[in-house]
C-alpha cells in the first residue's frame, strides 16, 4: 500500500444524539471514504470525526 491510499480507523461520533460508529476507511487525495451517509438519527452533515492509521 502506498501514502495515496492507506487504510484508515475512523471513529465518527454524532453531535445531534451522541451515537458513535467506528469504521474502516480509506484515505485517498486528502479525502477519506467510510461509506458514511448518516446517522440513525437522520442527521447528514453534524459529526465530530476522527481518524487513526492502522
Amino acid at each position: 500500500m502506498n501514502a495515496l491510499n492507506s487504510r484508515v480507523k475512523v471513529i465518527i461520533r454524532c453531535n445531534l444524539c451522541g451515537e458513535k460508529f467506528i469504521l474502516r476507511g480509506r484515505k485517498e487525495k486528502g479525502k477519506i471514504d467510510t461509506g458514511f451517509k448518516q446517522c440513525i438519527c437522520s442527521n447528514d452533515h453534524d459529526f465530530e470525526i476522527e481518524m487513526n492509521d492502522f
